[in-house]
């Protein structure tokens, strides 16, 4: 028997009432015209890194493959512009790691590759996750774990909810929420192809209640009246609470069903999907362009008029601030993603990537850091991790290098979320010890 779901949430554990600063969530994406140049890595997800199969000299049409990998953890790069490869060269990455790249110089004309046409109709599960390793599709919510993966569920688990995440928890990032509003109609032409495949019947488009217009928005598509009425597409509201996004605690909150360390949502007959993610799927069903624009929030102290931009992927980040009227600060700080859980680069040559969902530039008075204190034994840090681990004990642990108590203490379960570090009255760098941590348990070759 199906099992039926209450019309509000799941509680879950932990967490942190995070100010929202969605700045940018009235006002209408803006389209940026074609940059002169893009550099594209050939990582810009979870797993293998592609190779490019393009050379200097070349002619590139927008949504040429230019980067591919066998591996079955990867996705193919396609040109975001038309115009002449430059340089096959070596970029820096976020995370510090060095990868390929190719860089075009853009003709200005944005000509699409000829070969592009629809794909042919999808019709069971193996051509699904082959349509999406086709479309470059990978996770656009900030993870880039590749779509096919996701979407090639492994034989023996059952899948009987597909969640929907609009979830969109980090301060400042409006740009799912631009996608429900300018979109909502993919959404749900995707959504019903998914579901339709992969045989789901029950589906949650899973929203915090800070953002009432797509609540709306979405919960008017979602009531068809000429769907099944065996089938569930409704919207679930959720408590604005950080990190309600995130995977495991989404699907807990959305099913009550919790996800194990070691586990996948999978695991416990769920699929979870971003939002973009989903639109997207439907848009290269119906049109055969794979993915080479990404919708991008800029916002910050620094900048001069923030808004939501979509860009063609590869375009330096300093390019999209000028598009934004520059900065009006000297930035202090420059962060790819959101403020709990991005990155902060050390500069705006890099190029946006598949999975950036936002650019963030801080002046000085906002990005400046507080000196720590010693730790006062509060335990905030514990009541508000979601995974309900001990961060205290890990920061001893790891100034000790006890690679055997971090495991005993499961420091892979931490998904780095930062409500520790958020909470702690000390200030103490909880989420830098935690991934210090994770380090030396690699190092020590120990899963």
């Amino acid at each position: 028997m199906q099992q039926q779901f209450p019309n509000r949430p799941f509680r879950t554990h932990g967490g942190a009432p995070v100010p929202h600063h969605k700045n940018t969530w009235s006002e209408p994406s803006a389209v940026m015209p074609p940059p002169e140049r893009v550099v594209i890595p050939m990582q810009q997800h979870i797993g293998a890194p592609c190779k490019p199969v393009v050379k200097k000299g070349d002619h590139v049409y927008v949504g040429q493959v230019i980067g591919d990998n066998d591996a079955f953890v990867c996705a193919p790069i396609h040109a975001s512009v038309s115009g002449t490869v430059s340089a096959v060269t070596k970029v820096l990455l976020t995370g510090g790691q060095t990868t390929e790249a190719i860089v075009i110089d853009s003709d200005g004309q944005m000509e699409h590759d000829p070969s592009i046409a629809p794909p042919p109709p999808v019709t069971n599960k193996k051509e699904l996750a082959e349509t999406a390793r086709k479309s470059g599709l990978v996770g656009l919510g900030g993870a880039g774990f590749p779509a096919h993966v996701k979407l090639n569920v492994p034989e023996g688990k059952s899948i009987d909810t597909l969640i929907i995440n609009v979830a969109e928890c980090e301060p400042y990032v409006t740009s799912d929420h631009r996608e429900a509003l300018e979109n909502g109609r993919n959404v749900l032409e995707g959504i019903y192809k998914v579901k339709e495949i992969l045989d789901v019947h029950r589906v949650l488009i899973a929203v915090e209640d800070n953002k009432p217009d797509v609540i709306a928005k979405l919960t008017e598509i979602a009531d068809d009246p000429q769907k099944d009425p065996k089938d569930e597409v409704r919207v679930l509201t959720l408590k604005s609470r950080y990190p309600q996004g995130a995977e495991k605690v989404l699907v807990q909150a959305c099913t009550g069903r919790k996800v194990a360390p070691g586990q996948l949502p999978a695991d416990v007959g769920c699929l979870v999907m971003n939002i973009a993610s989903v639109s997207f799927l439907a848009s290269y069903m119906r049109t055969g362009m794979p993915l080479t624009l990404k919708r991008v929030t800029i916002d910050g102290s620094a900048v001069k008029s923030p808004k939501n931009v979509i860009v063609p992927i590869g375009t330096p980040i300093k390019d999209v601030v000028a598009f934004c009227g520059g900065y009006k600060a000297e930035p202090r700080k420059i962060l790819m993603g959101g403020p709990m859980m991005g990155i902060a680069i050390t500069s705006d040559e890099l190029p946006i990537l598949k999975q950036n969902n936002a650019i963030l530039a801080f002046d000085e008075a906002e990005a400046r850091q507080y000196a720590t204190t010693d730790c006062i034994r509060c335990g905030r840090c514990v009541a508000a991790c979601p995974m309900e681990l001990m961060p205290t004990k890990l920061e001893k642990a790891v100034e000790k290098k006890d690679v055997d108590a971090l495991l005993s203490l499961d420091i892979m379960t931490c998904m780095e979320c930062g409500c520790c570090a958020f909470s702690c009255p000390a200030g103490r760098r909880l989420v830098q010890a935690i991934r210090l941590g994770k380090s030396y348990v690699r190092k020590a070759g120990k899963k």
